[in-house]
């Protein structure tokens, strides 16, 4: 159990290794001070333009896939206890996403962990990308809210993961990541409510022609 925890804390301090704090030193800009104020791909897309963005998110996706694939591999049986390789793999890239979304060091301000999941499960379930992927594009094309495909990408990967046979294991991973991902998107769901959540209007597929 040990070696459990120091995986888990290993991949929460690689999760908080944030792709946009990273980006924004090489340019000297904390996108925190811009924009909706969040350090994750979106925000980066709308005040720093696409190549930031992109950056920012093949970071955030790699951190999350080096925590599932590679800290499970290690040995640290000598430290007493055993744990399978799926229970590791699914608490090392979960840890990964809460480290991107509450950085150690950055303050615990970081972004909404879409992107880093997304790297945990191309390494745990790299099916589910495809429903998860396709609910994201459908709800931004015909919402315009990035904030709301991203939660229903995220509730997706629930039904999911069940039609592709998921373990018992995976099932709860499934659920949990899906409900932490609602959270961290409380403040979409206010601007919703309130009506100033940030819509992409090029996006949406009634201005393609118009």
């Amino acid at each position: 159990m040990i070696g459990l925890l120091i995986k888990i804390a290993l991949s929460y301090m690689l999760g908080s290794v944030s792709g946009s704090m990273v980006v924004g030193s090489l340019r000297h800009v904390d996108i925190r001070k811009s924009g909706s104020g969040n350090a994750g791909g979106t925000n980066a897309f709308r005040t720093q333009g696409l190549k930031f963005a992109l950056a920012v998110i093949l970071i955030d996706i790699g951190k999350g896939l080096l925590a599932a694939w590679l800290f499970p591999q290690f040995n640290l049986a000598a430290l007493g206890g055993s744990v399978s390789a799926e229970i590791q793999m699914l608490a090392c890239g979960f840890a990964a996403v809460v480290g991107h979304c509450f950085p150690l060091w950055h303050g615990f301000r970081g972004g909404k962990g879409a992107a880093t999941a997304v790297g945990a499960l191309l390494i745990i379930l790299p099916l589910a990308l495809v429903p998860m992927i396709s609910t994201w594009l459908l709800a931004l094309v015909v919402t315009g809210w990035v904030g709301l495909a991203t939660m229903l990408a995220a509730l997706c990967l629930i039904p999911a993961f069940y039609g592709l046979g998921a373990s018992a294991a995976q099932m709860v991973f499934s659920v949990v990541l899906a409900m932490f991902v609602l959270f961290t998107h409380r403040s979409n769901i206010k601007n919703m409510l309130n009506g100033t959540e940030y819509r992409f209007e090029k996006a949406r597929v009634k201005n393609w022609f118009g």
